[in-house]
């Protein structure tokens, strides 16, 4: 009886679970209806993101060519004018309505990844990747603090090749990294004090694409320096190298630090202010506060250029030792371009950052001056109607 019993309840828990099941169906082929409306929604913003910018450049064009070969009178120029002031404004709005659209990979993501779409649509998923990223990063400059100090303390070579394999692999892993995060908006290092700048790499773009184009190249020669680095035989000539580059690394890992936690900031700041794009704290959107923070970094940023310098110095004249091998000039010639882009691209930052601060003075000082003479001017009115009141009245009496 008691088995009956048993099995009836199990039959009617299945019955129960069935329905539920019944129920997961019918949310799945709404989810699966709902995605496939979702494509076909995202393919036509696309194509409508793709004809705003066609007729846009297409208006743009003969905006030029009608400014240039037309003589215009003052109502037409207050329309040109007023025309690219909207262009400028529809540009922006599409480049806000692209960041929830998924974005195609960049040519290195589809030689490793393929055709896979790594875009990261949700916001808060976002904030998210970009957090883990830093703190990636955190770990792995520790990592690389603790390895850095042993090996100058211990001289053992599989301790050196146990450091040098995490450099060419975080690396490695970095380069994809932050493609996705190029590809979802939106370095650091413990080898190369550029990288710490690298994560203002599309920050700068606004400053031009030239600065942009140093910053993404400098973290494919750091690449190759660690994966050099990695393959320079034991010798003499590494064992003289040897101890100055550890010393360069605990730099690093300490200005990287800095870097971690002035990041952080930025990020807090960032949520509090609710700005839209938070993925784009250490790449786009350079506000004043980010400014001020960065000028505190800028010191320490060129002691380790020159380090980087003086590492390619020390390269040089290693590369008369009888024992030199290729590495030895190759790495002499990284370092002095990662010291020469670096510092070069820094101070053109500095420059265009003073300039747009100055520009943005003058424009501040003129709007206040302007709208002290409209608040100037309706008082004088008013004095003046008061005063031919007064006559009036005289008159009438």
């Amino acid at each position: 009886m008691s088995q009956s019993v048993d099995v009836d309840e199990l039959e009617k828990d299945w019955s129960e679970l069935s329905d539920e099941f019944r129920s997961l169906e019918a949310a799945n082929q709404s989810y699966q209806e709902l995605h496939e409306r979702l494509e076909e929604m995202q393919e036509k913003c696309t194509k409508q993101i793709q004809h705003q910018r066609y007729r846009m450049r297409q208006i743009s064009k003969n905006l030029k060519t009608f400014m240039t070969k037309q003589r215009l009178t003052h109502t037409n120029k207050e329309k040109m004018t007023q025309l690219e002031k909207s262009i400028m404004k529809r540009k922006a709005q599409i480049h806000e309505i692209e960041q929830g659209l998924p974005q195609q990979n960049s040519r290195y993501l589809k030689i490793i990844l393929g055709d896979v779409n790594v875009s990261i649509l949700n916001r808060n998923d976002k904030i998210r990747y970009k957090d883990e990223y830093e703190k990636f990063k955190l770990i792995l400059n520790v990592i690389g603090l603790l390895l850095s100090f042993l090996n100058i303390v211990y001289n053992y070579r599989a301790l050196e090749l146990v450091f040098l394999f995490l450099l060419v692999w975080y690396y490695c892993t970095l380069t994809i990294r932050e493609s996705i995060l190029k590809v979802s908006t939106i370095h650091s290092g413990v080898l190369f004090v550029l990288s710490i700048l690298n994560r203002f790499s599309s920050r700068f773009k606004v400053n031009g694409s030239r600065i942009k184009g140093w910053w993404r190249l400098h973290h494919f020669i750091s690449t190759v320096c660690a994966g050099v680095l990695l393959v320079w035989p034991q010798g003499e000539p590494w064992q003289l190298f040897r101890t100055q580059f550890m010393y360069f690394n605990v730099y690093i890992s300490m200005v990287q630090y800095m870097q971690f936690r002035y990041q952080k900031g930025v990020l807090y700041r960032l949520k509090a202010l609710g700005e839209r794009h938070n993925m784009d704290i250490t790449i786009e959107g350079f506000h004043s506060w980010m400014w001020r923070g960065l000028k505190f970094l800028f010191p320490f940023l060129f002691v380790g250029y020159l380090f980087q310098f003086y590492n390619a110095f020390t390269l040089y004249h290693l590369t008369n030792h009888p024992d030199a091998t290729w590495q030895i000039p190759v790495l002499s010639i990284l370092f002095l371009i990662l010291f020469v882009g670096n510092s070069l691209t820094t101070l053109m930052v500095i420059l265009q950052k003073q300039t747009e601060r100055t520009e943005n003075r003058y424009r501040l000082m003129s709007l206040i001056a302007s709208k002290r003479q409209k608040n100037v001017r309706p008082t004088n009115d008013d004095e003046v109607d008061g005063g031919k009141g007064d006559a009036d009245s005289a008159k009438s009496k």
